[in-house]
């Protein structure tokens, strides 16, 4: 009968073998990387639902057997001699308990996860590490601080540009508060463990009770120098477990500094102004030490007031010498007929933008062929020039080569028709993919002064010019700023951007310096070309002049 019958290995769920290449390194820092995550989760999904359809049959099966049993059972159980004085009767109980319940056995204790946990654990080897978990969770408090965002807009969904809402639930800010306290930044602790507490007040469930969340609360509070704060919360602590130790301890201690507090307040004020004209003089040594600590802040402020759209804006004099035009560079022959559309984004450093010079069949055969090269993005060191991963540069890079396809051919000629720069000593064309929170902060694309080993394996001189395009629209951030002048360039697919790092001269324009902003919402890819100096002799003839 069916419902004797062993447990037959009838499903497989080894579904995911086509993407056992993935790195399991850095998934944070590419978004194109991380769709194949989802696809992998997709599959696991599956994987999941045959087992519990697996797990219900067998279930099935051992109810039916244990009903047909109860029903004989109660009718044997009226007349126990009666019933077995029957001949097949007493047959089909020993062949019951000699065979049947054997096979029961054998059914109950069958193993239905063999398949499911082995495709699993395959699989895991591939999943994002620690490091990705908390890499996504400091981008996401990059772009609050970024953005300015408030974090109940962040755990609602109210992101700009975003088109639908993601919630966030309790144990996702815990985890964010969590991973900000355990690296020190009390600051983004406390704006997380107050998120999760306001939802629970809410009356959200949750695995993550409120006297958890007011122990790293308070405390947080605390290391910023609120001891008042501070103290409400723990006594508010106290009140949901009056045995909580450290509370207890906490609570004295809190109480015991803020009247020591009160009491210094109280000296200080019956003090003579002698004495504060006194304390104010010692202090003026330490504001002139902190001077030199603070320096680079007003960068740090301009780059994030322009990648929020805000920051130095054009006057309208300069505003109005700025032009959109065809442009065909000196009747190139390939744009004479059909020139190009080129507007002007800045006019110091002048920065020029070219419209519709990349097509969407373009932007998706050089993806496709960066795509599986993808590794985080690299910077030279300034000292001995050697690549090496940044954490200011949250993106992965590929580089293509002319000879690769057809298609990098093109663009490499349609660059150098467009500039006018010879592109045989430039870099390979380099693809780059943001992840969450994605950006690049400010930097220069050439090599300065203090950086004499700067580009010098290539040996083709410094870098002359970047050509970056953009091969995808951005919902909200992303913009490429240049903090020491004001200008701010949105990214738009299928668009290119063109400067001279280099005078005519060669001297280095700093005014170049410039930063890739956070990507909040989207998924931000652009590739770029870096031009040399090495070949452009006669095609950009050198200045006499420093400035020229």
């Amino acid at each position: 009968m069916l419902f004797f019958r062993k447990l037959l290995p009838c499903w497989c769920l080894l579904l995911l073998s086509c993407r056992t290449t993935l790195s399991a390194h850095d998934f944070f820092t590419s978004i194109g990387q991380m769709t194949d995550l989802l696809l992998t989760e997709k599959d696991l999904v599956t994987a999941l639902k045959d087992y519990i359809k697996a797990e219900e049959s067998k279930l099935e099966r051992i109810k039916k057997w244990a009903e047909k049993l109860e029903a004989l059972t109660v009718a044997a159980a009226q007349d126990p001699e009666g019933f077995l004085g029957h001949p097949v009767n007493a047959f089909k109980l020993m062949k019951r308990l000699n065979t049947e319940w054997g096979d029961l056995e054998s059914l109950v204790l069958s193993d239905t996860t063999d398949g499911f946990i082995s495709n699993l654990t395959i699989q895991r080897q591939y999943f994002p590490t620690d490091d990705d978990q908390t890499g996504s969770a400091k981008a996401l408090l990059r772009l609050q601080d970024t953005y300015k965002l408030d974090s109940n807009a962040i755990a609602t969904g109210n992101l700009p540009g975003a088109t639908q809402k993601t919630l966030m639930t309790v144990e996702d800010c815990y985890e964010l508060g969590k991973i900000a306290y355990t690296d020190v930044d009390y600051y983004h602790t406390e704006l997380w463990m107050a998120q999760a507490l306001k939802q629970l007040d809410g009356g959200e469930e949750s695995t993550v009770d409120a006297v958890t969340v007011l122990d790293y609360l308070s405390y947080a509070i605390y290391q910023q120098g609120e001891m008042e704060r501070a103290l409400e919360y723990t006594k508010r602590l106290l009140e949901l477990d009056p045995e909580h130790q450290r509370a207890k301890g906490n609570v004295k201690y809190f109480e015991f500094q803020l009247e020591k507090q009160r009491n210094a307040s109280k000296d200080d004020a019956n003090k003579q102004k002698e004495p504060e004209k006194k304390e104010t003089a010692e202090k003026k040594p330490k504001e002139k030490k902190d001077k030199k600590a603070f320096s680079l802040i007003p960068e740090r402020k301009k780059y994030e007031m322009l990648c929020r759209g805000e920051g130095i804006k054009m006057t309208p004099r300069r505003e109005s010498r700025l032009f959109c035009r065809y442009y065909d560079n000196n009747h190139n022959p390939f744009y004479v007929v059909g020139p190009v559309k080129q507007q002007d984004e800045w006019d110091r450093p002048y920065i020029v933008r070219f419209l519709d010079i990349m097509s969407a069949k373009e932007i998706e055969k050089v993806k496709q062929l960066a795509k599986p090269r993808l590794r985080r993005a690299t910077i030279s060191n300034p000292t001995t020039g050697v690549l090496e991963t940044a954490h200011y540069r949250i993106s992965k890079s590929a580089w293509l080569t002319a000879y690769e396809d057809p298609v990098v051919q093109t663009i490499n000629q349609r660059i150098e028709d467009l500039t006018g720069l010879e592109m045989d000593t430039a870099e390979e064309l380099q693809v780059a993919n943001y992840g969450v929170g994605g950006q690049y902060e400010p930097h220069f694309d050439f090599g300065r002064k203090d950086e004499p080993d700067a580009f010098k394996e290539l040996g083709t001189g410094n870098r002359i010019a970047t050509w970056l395009f953009y091969m995808s629209d951005v919902s909200a951030g992303g913009a490429t700023v240049f903090p020491d002048v004001g200008a701010s360039v949105r990214p738009q697919k299928g668009s290119a951007v063109f400067w001279y790092n280099l005078f005519p001269s060669g001297e280095g324009d700093y005014s170049t310096r410039h930063a890739a902003c956070p990507v909040l919402v989207g998924n931000k890819w652009v590739s770029n070309k870096w031009i040399h100096e090495r070949g452009q002799e006669w095609r950009r003839p050198c200045g006499l002049n420093e400035t020229d």
